[in-house]
């Protein structure tokens, strides 16, 4: 069984599921950007007995087209973006109008679409008009062995934040994180992910509390977790929001806007304020701060959303389209 995987760029969660996949088959990566990509993605659809899109785009449009035509087998992977549309902030593929055609007729007509969280389900048949029954919901899971807790939490606030555009800074609510930050001024919070240029406009708007990191390693990244009392993600929109597990699996509490699937994993575990009211937000972090450890959110993730239960859901789904 030979798989073809496209994805526009790489992240730890692609990377799990090429692990997985290339476990139990013969797996070809191929990254894709621009229209010179399309002569690729045809080639590769024809090699290819299924052929695997991570997120709904107009590559994954290309990518099914060319299944259909050529008789393969298609997947896609919905994450998160590729089922939003906010024109006020300019996130979101469905605020394109010719972009919406191409992923309604991707999302209608692949084999399969697996969803991260039920919320992504419901917006993925919201957006393309249908029943929406070739989607199924298929969690990414975590390393709970490597996202653990170990050493003494400080009073420190943390947020990731992954942002190479101002419309991503706006997404993620760090204009609203800056917002509560004055709020709590003997607070330190570190925002860890924002490339340049943003992040030097966000630092020059920042109050002296707050610190914009750009990208870190895996084990630095889990270091930071492991110190940090309260993990703050104040995102106008998400999926299933990775750094917020990672953080629960690392002993964090969550404090997180009540948007897309945040919810799923922070709901009981941790605080949910609306969105884009920094005032509340500061305040569910004082909160916070104050709460005794949490000794369910952990267990919690590490039982709902692991590794071995992608790689089964995978596995099963593979099977069943070969």
């Amino acid at each position: 069984m030979k798989i073809l995987v496209l994805s526009t760029f790489i992240t730890p969660f692609i990377t799990e599921d090429l692990t997985i996949l290339r476990r139990h088959w013969e797996v070809r990566h191929l990254l894709v950007r621009g229209v010179g990509a399309l002569p690729s993605i045809l080639s590769g659809v024809r090699q290819s007995d299924i052929v695997f899109t991570w997120f709904a785009s107009t590559y994954a449009a290309a990518a099914v087209g060319a299944a259909r035509a050529f008789g393969r087998r298609s997947v896609i992977a919905v994450g998160g973006g590729d089922v939003a549309g906010i024109p006020e902030i300019g996130y979101g593929i469905w605020i394109s109008p010719w972009k919406s055609r191409l992923v309604t007729y991707a999302l209608r007509t692949a084999d399969r679409v697996i969803a991260v969280d039920p919320f992504l389900k419901r917006e993925a048949i919201r957006r393309a008009g249908y029943d929406g029954a070739n989607i199924d919901v298929l969690p990414t899971g975590y390393d709970s062995t490597f996202w653990s807790p170990a050493g003494e939490k400080t009073d420190s606030v943390l947020t990731v934040a992954v942002c190479e555009s101002e419309s991503r800074v706006r997404v993620k609510g760090l204009d609203l994180l800056l917002e509560a930050a004055r709020h709590l001024a003997g607070t330190r919070f570190v925002v860890v992910g924002v490339q340049e240029p943003h992040a030097g406009r966000l630092r020059a708007r920042a109050p002296v509390n707050v610190e914009i990191l750009g990208s870190v390693s895996r084990d630095d990244l889990r270091a930071m977790y492991r110190k940090s009392r309260v993990y703050c993600q104040p995102s106008r929109f998400e999926g299933l929001p990775n750094a917020v597990c990672e953080a629960m699996l690392c002993g964090c509490v969550p404090v997180c806007t009540d948007v897309g699937g945040m919810r799923t994993p922070v709901g009981g575990h941790g605080f949910l304020v609306p969105a884009g009211e920094p005032g509340v937000l500061a305040a569910a972090i004082a909160e916070a701060m104050r709460s005794p450890a949490p000794t369910g959110g952990r267990e919690f993730i590490a039982s709902r959303f692991t590794l071995e239960g992608r790689d089964l859901g995978l596995r099963k789904l593979i099977g069943e389209l070969a």
